[in-house]
This record gives C-alpha cells, sequence and structure tokens, in this order.
C-alpha cells in the first residue's frame, strides 16, 4: 500500500483499498444479484418497476432523496436495476454501495451532449473516457483517460449488432463542470478525439477497476454543442428513455 503525494490535491492518491468508511457499513441484510443496470433515465427504472409489479429489496438512503433497489428475473436472469443521480460522485457512491452487496457486472445508461454534428437519440459506446472530473483520482492514480474493458466493449456490441441497433463507439469527456464548457476547451476536447460530453463515466469506469467488476456504458446524444454560437438543448433525448433501459436489459442478460 502506498499514498502517493502531490503538490496538487485532486493528483495524490491512496491505493489502500481499507477506508474508514466502507460502503458496506451499514451492514445491511442484503444480497443483491451479480449484474446490475445503473442508469441515468429519469424515472424510467421506477415506470418499469411499476408496469412489472415490482417491489424495492432496498433503499440507497442520501441526504437528497431515497433510491430504490429493485430485483427483476430478466429472461431467465436475475438483474439489479437502480436509478442512478447526475453527476460522477453520487453515482460512483451509490454504485461502489451496490457492488458492497453483491453486483459484481454493471451496464449504464445515460444521454451525452453532441460535440461534433450528430443527430438527437443516437446510441454511442464509449471505449475510454476523458478524466475531467474529481472522483475517478480517488479510485485510480492521474492518468489522462480510463478505458472500457473490451471484454465489456465487445459483449455491448454484439448485443447491439442482435438487436439491429445502429451504434458508434466513441471517446467521450466526463466533466464536472456542466456550466464550464468553454468553447476553448470544447475545441481542445474534440482535438482529442471526444465526440460527446456527459458527468459520469469516467468516475463509473474508475470506481468499477478500482472494485474489480465489469462495467461498460450506453450513452445517447442529447443536446449539441457541435455549433457554439448556436447552444440547441433540443429535446434531451427524451424519445431514447425507455428504449435505453430495455437495451440495457438485453445486454445485461447476455453477458
Amino acid at each position: 500500500m502506498a499514498l502517493y503525494k502531490n503538490e496538487i490535491p485532486i493528483l495524490e492518491y491512496d491505493d489502500s483499498k481499507v477506508a474508514v468508511i466502507m460502503p458496506t457499513h451499514e451492514n445491511l441484510n442484503i444480497s443483491l444479484p451479480e449484474k446490475a443496470v445503473f442508469a441515468f433515465l429519469e424515472d424510467e427504472i421506477d415506470k418499469y418497476a411499476r408496469i412489472h409489479n415490482l417491489t424495492p429489496v432496498a433503499h440507497f438512503i442520501s441526504v437528497t432523496k431515497k433510491y430504490p433497489v429493485y430485483v427483476v428475473n430478466y429472461k431467465g436472469e436475475q438483474i439489479c436495476l437502480c436509478q442512478a443521480p447526475m453527476g460522477s460522485a453520487p453515482s460512483a457512491q451509490i454504485m461502489d454501495w451496490l457492488i458492497g452487496y453483491g453486483v459484481k457486472k454493471v451496464i449504464a445508461a445515460g444521454s451525452c451532449g453532441a460535440l461534433v454534428d450528430l443527430p438527437e437519440n443516437m446510441f454511442l459506446v464509449p471505449r475510454k473516457a476523458l478524466r475531467d472530473e474529481g472522483t475517478s483520482y480517488h479510485y485510480l492514480p492521474p492518468s489522462r483517460f480510463v478505458e472500457i474493458p473490451l471484454h465489456m466493449l465487445e459483449a455491448i456490441e454484439q448485443a447491439m449488432s442482435r438487436l439491429q441497433l445502429p451504434y458508434t463507439e466513441c471517446i467521450t469527456w466526463t466533466t464536472d463542470g456542466f456550466y464550464r464548457e468553454t468553447r476553448e476547451m470544447i475545441a481542445y476536447r474534440k482535438q482529442e478525439g471526444c465526440f460527446v460530453v456527459e458527468m459520469e463515466c469516467a468516475a463509473l469506469a474508475a470506481c468499477a477497476k478500482f472494485r474489480g467488476i465489469d462495467f461498460g456504458q450506453i450513452l445517447f446524444t442529447a443536446d449539441t454543442l457541435a455549433n457554439v454560437d448556436a447552444y440547441d438543448e433540443r429535446d434531451w433525448g427524451a424519445d431514447s428513455f425507455e428504449k435505453a433501459l430495455y437495451i440495457c436489459l438485453d445486454i445485461i442478460s447476455e453477458c
């Protein structure tokens, strides 16, 4: 074990697996399935739960709200379903908690902003995420990118092909600063090959790698920053929310 110090605090890293507060510190009597869908999809998971008469098996209790955790039998597989909160820190906290109680394979889904000329509701599969947020640096040593494991990338893309859903591989820019996506920074990120921007992928991928579990994500385009002189919210990818949930269930059931 080692503590790596740096003049810049965010670049300091402790590789110890033991923290003062562990994800299972509450010692809840919970045993979750190994497979999970962790989705940034507004109320789609709760709607799915109501339709299929699911009741929560647990709740993650935060200062803002309680996040219900469901378990569904989907195509013969027991799958954990949990709504993900926006942002790298809260989403990684809940995913780490899910891992602590048994989850070993996660497929996430959420919207993203287009940095290049992409239509709304287009599906993308990130192969790596640029770490422009804070949370990933608490799980992995400093680096510019965190990569999605190749076997998870292949599993996602094979499932998308089986479902006959067009998709594009991409590099995503994960940032904490929604209101700090400046003209210059957008141009810089595009030069590095980033097609889209979102707020969680790098943190979740780092958390998964640190905990030794499998992680992959699908994204769909919502607003667009391709033209920095005419930012367009479009419809925030609303047409893809329900579809994305079912895609995730199909992917994780086959993983």
